[in-house]
């Protein structure tokens, strides 16, 4: 029997070591035993035997198992009920008859096949489990001990597995020895054949953004948001922040006092003196004409020109600059490049006002901007304003033109303005002798009057049209006055077909008064303009009265 207390620490190391779960080993050793049993009895893949593992007890029991039947065909896998009997008096037809076998009858080679499979899957096991622990840390830093340095690579052991960083994800100016304890990024971890693939570097820009997480405890705790970074590594690197605090200068709380927080960041990046890779720290701005000007530091930029379709623009620097803003063998601006996204031309002012450029500098990008937002925001106000009946403009109704009777310009008599009601004219007579076919053609009619002028106009047009339908009804037979541009009163052309004379039937009226009352009331009214008549003062007496007075 195995000693269950040493099992169990045994089962305890390969746990620590492997990174492997008991369980995990468990299943590993119990499927080792059950292949090993069965090559041992010489039976297929397919013979019944079954393998139980105690850990607490120490104790591992292996079974050889067969179907009962009537009449046995297949040795391996069938016994007969009466040999079944022999051992168990109870089993019938369709039951499992079982035998134990220790593990001592096992032989050599058997053990040797266990061990064997045991360490395969052991293996398999590591490497699933080094896939779950590291599938995860992607993105992150991880901390290592170099062990190996050649000519073209450095392994490097992060804790429970070693990882190849190659030459070309080094910083170029940085040296290793055996010993020496370093960072590295995790790109990538992949799951294959041979295990967990675990991709490291040093170059990445993702290493750089976890160097500044780890020295800036604004950007760890959200304050301040690196939103860009390119790098070249070992020569420059350029990080736009951008500070969710108004309070808090991002570029600031990345320099830190007298520059202590940055040159911590730039110790750990390898080489040394010159050979250090310098860091420009860009302040992000939404607006990409002013994010350009900042990319292009320390270069003095006046302006630029946008070609924001294009995603290219023309940078403007002060002459005697163009060489301190394309840089050294031209990272300067090919970093502005990677951090903007826009393909940046660079040219001094002398040149850009002989080729006509006219850039923009800062403060007119600014108003730019704030124009357009405000136009912006301006238009998704009235877009999200409901219409109303009043704001639908009725269609121009389209005016159809015969060959036979050409298109005349109106006279000024017959030109009606929107408000007011069109004269009715009775069509000329057309010559029917020739056939001509009908042209379409559609009137495209402009307006430069506003929303407010065409409501107001309505409004006028519907009084208008209450106050001339009134008239019409207390006659008729008259049409109303329309005022011409000279304003002069003309009356409107008459239509050919005959005013019918109007017919009141009295006895649909009530009557008021009797016809007597009538004559009253015509005699008093009589009466009294005569009586007003007498009482009118003749002024011309009243003054020549007064004149003879006077002399």
């Amino acid at each position: 029997m195995i000693n269950a207390k040493e099992f169990i620490n045994a089962l305890d190391e390969l746990e620590a070591t492997k990174g492997v779960s008991k369980d995990s080993i468990l299943a590993a050793l119990k499927e080792a035993l059950e292949k090993a049993f069965r090559k041992q009895l010489g039976a297929a893949e397919d013979a019944l035997v079954r393998v139980d593992i105690d850990p607490l007890k120490g104790t591992i029991e292996m079974y050889h198992m067969k179907n009962v039947v009537e009449e046995v065909q297949d040795d391996f896998l069938e016994i007969s009920l009466e040999d079944a009997h022999k051992t168990d008096k109870k089993l019938k037809v369709g039951d499992i008859w079982q035998v134990a076998v220790p593990t001592d009858e096992l032989t050599k080679l058997a053990a040797l096949n266990v061990k064997s499979v045991l360490r395969q899957k052991i293996s398999e096991a590591e490497k699933a489990a080094l896939y779950e622990a590291f599938k995860d840390k992607i993105g992150e830093m991880v901390t290592g001990v170099v062990e190996k340095v050649d000519d073209k690579s450095t392994i490097v052991n992060i804790g429970r597995t070693s990882v190849y960083l190659p030459n070309s994800h080094k910083i170029p100016s940085e040296v290793f020895k055996p010993g020496d304890t370093i960072k590295l990024y995790v790109a990538d971890v992949v799951s294959t054949t041979k295990g967990a693939q675990i991709a490291v570097s040093r170059t990445d820009p993702g290493f750089l953004k976890r160097l500044f997480e780890e020295e800036i405890h604004e950007i760890y705790d959200g304050t301040v948001v690196i939103k860009d970074i390119a790098r070249e590594a070992g020569e420059r690197s350029k990080i736009a922040v951008l500070s969710t605090d108004e309070n808090v200068d991002a570029s600031g709380a990345c320099i830190g006092p007298n520059g202590s927080r940055i040159q911590k960041i730039v110790a750990q990046l390898g080489g040394a003196g010159k050979d250090k890779e310098k860091i420009d720290i860009i302040a992000y701005n939404p607006n990409i004409g002013v994010y350009i000007i900042e990319a292009l530091k320390p270069a003095t930029v006046l302006g630029v020109v946008l070609e924001e379709g294009k995603k290219s623009a023309t940078a403007v620097v002060a002459n005697g600059q163009l060489s301190l803003a394309i840089g050294k063998r031209g990272v300067n601006a090919r970093l502005a490049v990677k951090l903007t996204g826009y393909n940046i031309d660079i040219k001094e002012q002398d040149e850009a006002m002989r080729l006509g450029l006219k850039p923009l500098n800062v403060e007119e990008l600014r108003r730019d901007e704030a124009a357009k937002k405000h136009a912006a925001d301006e238009q998704a106000y009235i877009d999200s304003i409901a219409p109303t009946p009043k704001d639908i403009i009725p269609e121009t109704p389209v005016a159809v033109v015969t060959a036979a009777q050409p298109l005349e310009a109106p006279k000024a008599a017959e030109v009606a303005t929107p408000a007011e009601k069109p004269v009715e004219v009775a069509p000329a007579p057309v010559a029917k002798s020739v056939e001509q076919p009908k042209v379409e053609t559609h009137a495209n009619v402009r307006t430069t009057k506003t929303l407010q002028d065409l409501e107001k106009q309505l409004e006028e047009e519907k009084v208008r049209a209450k106050r001339n339908a009134e008239r019409e009804k207390l006659d008729p037979r008259k049409k109303f006055y329309k005022k011409s541009d000279e304003t002069k009163f003309e009356r409107p052309v008459e239509t050919k077909e005959p005013i019918k004379p109007l017919t009141l039937d009295e006895s649909k009226f009530m009557k008021i008064y009797t016809p007597e009352e009538l004559k009253a009331l015509e005699d008093e009214e009589t009466n009294v303009n005569a009586k007003e008549k007498e009482d009118e003062v003749d002024y011309d007496a009243f003054d020549k009265y007064y004149e003879d007075e006077v002399k």
